[in-house]
């Protein structure tokens, strides 16, 4: 298992009229987490595109359980639970500022060839920065 944390404070943009953080953002919150992780492995976004890589969100859930307010300093809490095949599986968990579990969630993305679309296995690269968090290796 791999994790990674990230912290966000949350902008006033966050917020709607009962000032509690948007249900919406919780996706753009989620994709903060996950994009850190795959910084800290090594990997960005960019360089997956710039190895003809896409990877699309094909599913998405929250649980939502305490609200989240303007100002408070967040804790994204990132695992990738399983060695990525076609699929990669995120899990998150975003803590407030006193360390309560406000939400958690999970997504899963799916490797595609950038030029047609296709499903592919993930990249041999983000295998090999993953190997040392999984019994077994490179998968």
């Amino acid at each position: 298992m791999y994790a990674h944390q990230t912290t966000l404070r949350v902008r006033y943009a966050d917020t709607d009229r009962m000032d509690q953080v948007y249900y919406g953002r919780y996706a753009e919150f989620f994709e903060m987490g996950r994009v850190e992780a795959m910084r800290n492995l090594g990997i960005s976004y960019r360089e997956l595109e710039e190895m003809g890589v896409l990877l699309p969100v094909i599913e998405w859930r929250v649980r939502y359980l305490l609200p989240l307010t303007y100002d408070e300093l967040l804790r994204i809490e990132t695992i990738i639970p399983e060695m990525p095949t076609a699929r990669i599986r995120f899990l998150y968990r975003i803590l407030n500022s006193e360390g309560r579990l406000a939400a958690d969630g999970e997504t899963t993305l799916v490797f595609v060839r950038a030029n047609d679309r296709r499903v592919i296995r993930s990249p041999h690269r983000l295998r090999e920065a993953l190997a040392p968090y999984f019994k077994g290796g490179d998968q």
